[in-house]
């Protein structure tokens, strides 16, 4: 298991960030084992240990994950892909927004109107 960091200059971000989003997610985890520990009467070195020997442990993992030759393959492809995107402009996006937002309303009368009919038309049958 090799600790060098594997083509370093590329997909540093990448890595990084995701790097960082896998120990946000562990910390809670752990946070919350934490808590489930502290619940019990157990010795208070297991109750702060456990927690985090699990959270030291999966960043190992993570760090060598991170820069095993597939993964970091892998997340230099992502970071090339994402350069190639045509990202829509801030208008684009305010005027597809608004067209949703009405839709949506429009969509929601037009079902709120089904429904009444569909109401009345049943006490009328059943009623």
């Amino acid at each position: 298991m090799s600790m060098t960091i594997y083509k370093p200059g590329q997909a540093k971000y990448t890595r990084l960030i995701t790097g960082i989003s896998v120990a946000i997610v562990v910390a809670i985890g752990c946070w919350r084992l934490y808590e489930m520990l502290a619940a019990t009467d157990w010795s208070q070195w297991i109750i702060y240990l456990v927690p985090l020997i699990v959270f030291g442990a999966i960043a190992v993992v993570t760090y060598w994950l991170l820069n095993k030759e597939s993964m970091a393959d892998f997340l230099i492809a992502a970071e090339g892909e994402l350069k190639k995107v045509n990202w829509s402009s801030r208008k684009e996006v305010a005027v597809s927004t608004f067209v949703v937002i009405v839709v949506v309303f429009v969509m929601a009368a037009l079902l709120g109107a089904t429904d009444m009919v569909f109401q009345l038309v049943f006490e009328k049958l059943l009623g």
